[in-house]
């Protein structure tokens, strides 16, 4: 009756440390901010549209990620999308004409930032901003603009 009984606590830890473990992975995942702060300087883009990007999304550059969205927002005399990003302290000599662009990656469909290196000696600082950048492209204009082409030239009876 002993060894059962041990034997059951044993399982049952196994158990909880099995749904802990899947917990902190979900949590991961999902870019919660508990387990991902980015301690850095921030950087200010600004997009005529951004899509689906969302705060915490990454920042990458070359495909190594260096730092994370930190907050959207719209400008209200532009109407641009305003992305606050913060990128960490260790890439501080990212050129100043540095580009960025939104990407897409996966089957799910998270976008992230992509920064593409400039050539000046003259570096990012904290509230520096990119102005060169590259819009989200949005799937739903693209086969609008698709269908559209095909209706206009289709027919020529």
């Amino acid at each position: 009756m002993n060894i059962a009984r041990s034997v059951e606590i044993w399982v049952g830890l196994f158990v909880a440390a099995g749904f802990a473990a899947m917990l902190g992975l979900a949590m991961h995942v999902s870019n919660i901010p508990l387990f991902q702060t980015v301690d850095g300087y921030d950087v200010q883009l600004r997009f005529n549209n951004i899509g689906g990007l969302r705060e915490r999304a990454p920042v990458t550059m070359s495909g190594v990620q260096i730092g994370r969205v930190k907050a959207i927002e719209l400008d209200p005399r532009s109407f641009d999308a305003v992305v606050t990003v913060t990128i960490r302290r260790d890439f501080n000599e990212i050129p100043e004409d540095t580009g960025a662009s939104i990407y897409t990656s996966g089957l799910l469909g998270e976008q992230y930032i992509a920064l593409d290196p400039g050539g000046l000696d003259f570096f990012l600082e904290d509230g520096d901003e990119i102005t060169l950048t590259q819009s989200a492209l949005v799937l739903e204009r693209l086969i609008g603009r698709f269908l559209t082409s095909m209706g206009d030239g289709g027919d020529d009876d």
